[in-house]
C-alpha cells in the first residue's frame, strides 16, 4: 500500500521522513494483481499485535509497512525490531522513522526474551534500526537481545536481520560470536544503486559483514536479499549472486521493491512473476542451498518454514 503525504497541511517535524519533505513527488505505479494482499485482520492477528504493544515493543512488520504483515501475524510470525522505532540512516526506500534516536532501553532484551516465550514461538527475527549515535552500533544490546531470548525460549531458533555496523569496530566479532542460527544482513540493492537507494551504507563493507560470519564461525547460516524494480539490470542482479556465493551466503531472498510514499525512490517498473522464477532458478544453480525469489518475497516472511529447509538442505549436501 502506498501513503500519500500531504506535505501542504504537515510540518516536516510532523512526518516520519522529514529529511525527505522537500523532495519532489515520485510517481505511484499501479500494483497488478499478483501484488494484492488481504487486509489484515483474524483473531490470532489480532493476539499478536496484543502481545507485541503490551511489551512496548516494535516490529518491522509494522515499522516498514511489510505487506506480509496479515498472514504473518496470523501465523503467530513477527520479526520483532529492537533498538527503538527511529533509525539513523536515511535510505530512499525504507519505511521505518528517520531521526536521533532515543538512548537504548537496557530493559528491552529481557522484555524481548519474555515476549518470544510467551508468543511460543518456534523460530524468532530479530532486527534493528541503524544505530550510528551508539559506540558500538548497538551490538552489545543486540547481543544480549539473543543471549535473553535462549535464556527464556531455549526451544526457540534465532534469526538476525543486522545493520552493516559500518565503521564500529569490533561490533561485527560481537553479533556473529553472539551465535544466532541465522546471520541476516541484506545487501538491498545492486553496487550502482547504492549512493542513490542506500547512500549511508557502503556495498562491499556489507558483502564483506557476511564474509566474516562463515570465516569466524563456518557452522552459522548466511542469509542476504535483494530488492528489484529499482532500475538494476538482469545481469547486474547476477552479479550481486555471484558475490553472494563468493562471501558464502547460504540463502538469497530477491523480492519485489514497493514504494512507501509519493517521497521514496520511484519504483522503475514490477518485476513478473515469471522473471522471479528465473532468478530462483539461476541462484539454484549457483549453488545457494536456499531460494526465496517472488513479487512478496521479505527477508523474514516464511523464515522459520525456511530454516527447516536451510538446514536440511545442508543436510543433504555435506552430510551434517
Amino acid at each position: 500500500m502506498v501513503t500519500l503525504i500531504d506535505s501542504l497541511t504537515k510540518s516536516p517535524a510532523e512526518l516520519r521522513h522529514p529529511e525527505k519533505a522537500n523532495r519532489p513527488d515520485t510517481a505511484v505505479l499501479r500494483k497488478p494483481d499478483w501484488l494484492r494482499v488481504r487486509a489484515p485482520g483474524s483473531g490470532q492477528y489480532n493476539a499478536t499485535r496484543a502481545i507485541v504493544k503490551e511489551k512496548g515493543l516494535h516490529t518491522v512488520c509494522e515499522e516498514a509497512a511489510c505487506p506480509n504483515i496479515g498472514e504473518c501475524w496470523s501465523q503467530k510470525h513477527a520479526t520483532l525490531m529492537i533498538m527503538g522505532d527511529t533509525c539513523t540512516r536515511a535510505c530512499a526506500f525504507c519505511n521505518v522513522k528517520t531521526g536521533l534516536p532515543q538512548p537504548l532501553d537496557p530493559e528491552e532484551p529481557a522484555k524481548v526474551g519474555l515476549a518470544v516465550q510467551q508468543m511460543g514461538l518456534n523460530h524468532v527475527v530479530v532486527t534493528s534500526v541503524d544505530r550510528d549515535d551508539v559506540h558500538d552500533g548497538g551490538a552489545a544490546h543486540f547481543a544480549e537481545v539473543v543471549r535473553q531470548i535462549r535464556l527464556q525460549a531455549p526451544g526457540t531458533t534465532i534469526e538476525i536481520l543486522t545493520p552493516d555496523f559500518l565503521r564500529k569496530e569490533g561490533a561485527a566479532e560481537v553479533m556473529i560470536d553472539a551465535r544466532p542460527d541465522v546471520f541476516n544482513h541484506n545487501l538491498e540493492t545492486v553496487p550502482r544503486l547504492y549512493l542513490k537507494i542506500r547512500p549511508g551504507a557502503r556495498y562491499f563493507h556489507s558483502l564483506r559483514l557476511l564474509q566474516m560470519v562463515k570465516e569466524r564461525d563456518p557452522h552459522q547460516f548466511t542469509k542476504s536479499g535483494i530488492m528489484v524494480g529499482l532500475g538494476e539490470t538482469r545481469e547486474e542482479v547476477m552479479q550481486v549472486m555471484d558475490d553472494m556465493r563468493s562471501a558464502g551466503v547460504d540463502f538469497i531472498t530477491i523480492g519485489q521493491y514497493l514504494q512507501p510514499t509519493r517521497k521514496h525512490a520511484a519504483i522503475e517498473r514490477f518485476v513478473t512473476p515469471e522473471e522471479f522464477k528465473a532468478y530462483e532458478a539461476i541462484a539454484r544453480a549457483k549453488g545457494f542451498l536456499m531460494v526465496s525469489s517472488s513479487p512478496l518475497t521479505r527477508s523474514s516472511h516464511h523464515a522459520g518454514e525456511d530454516f527447516a529447509r536451510l538446514k536440511a538442505a545442508r543436510l543433504s549436501k555435506t552430510g551434517r
